[in-house]
């Protein structure tokens, strides 16, 4: 037979090397981006430990951002605001019952008062000393009266039962007090009850 010679081609591009190969794909993370994500603080998420979280957190703390800053500053403000409320609406209430338990005892108040007037209010007597005590108690409650011979006349404190004229009189001044006023605290309880000497024409 005649051996036939055959053409055997070339083959295309360089040959292929494994261990070219394998040094090549121990290069690419070095050259190129990692193929695992990445947190924030440059810590690969698989390598992140409970160590690392609680590092974070106590930066948080040492170093809180301006968002925490300012939700801080507004739970203080809303804080302080709410106590202010609980305060002022505590004050009310306690002035309101504190009214109502009063307002039980004006008429004794004016019982004594009328007594006064009347010289039965001695005071060595037994009665005069009740008296006293009583209004003692009541003033450490808050309640202050008010309305006095010789006064100015004020329209939005007395209430003026009869106007006597009198040419002495310059201005309306108090010429009598038939009912005691009475204050709680800054609340007006009770208008007193005057009678006002205003000026004569003649």
């Amino acid at each position: 037979m005649t051996d036939e010679t055959r053409e055997v081609p070339e083959p295309q591009g360089e040959p292929s090397d494994p261990k070219s190969n394998e040094a090549k794909a121990q290069e690419a993370p070095a050259n190129g981006a990692s193929s695992a994500p990445a947190s924030a603080d440059g810590i690969e998420e698989d390598e992140l430990t409970v160590q690392d979280i609680l590092d974070a957190a106590d930066r948080e703390v040492r170093e809180p951002s301006d968002e925490h800053l300012a939700d801080l500053k507004r739970v203080t403000a809303e804080y302080a605001n709410y106590r202010k409320r609980t305060e002022a609406n505590r004050a009310v209430e306690r002035e309101r019952v504190t009214g109502d338990v009063v307002n039980v005892l004006l008429p004794v108040l004016d019982d004594l008062d009328r007594a006064e007037k009347h010289g039965d209010l001695e005071a060595d007597s037994t009665f005069g000393t009740i008296a006293a005590k009583l209004r003692s108690s009541v003033e450490r409650l808050g309640l202050t009266p008010f309305g006095a011979v010789g006064e100015p006349f004020d329209p939005t404190m007395h209430e003026a039962i009869f106007q006597q004229p009198s040419a002495e009189a310059e201005a309306e001044t108090i010429a009598d007090v038939v009912e005691t006023g009475y204050h709680l605290g800054s609340t007006l309880l009770r208008a007193a009850k005057v009678v006002v000497q205003v000026p004569s024409d003649g």
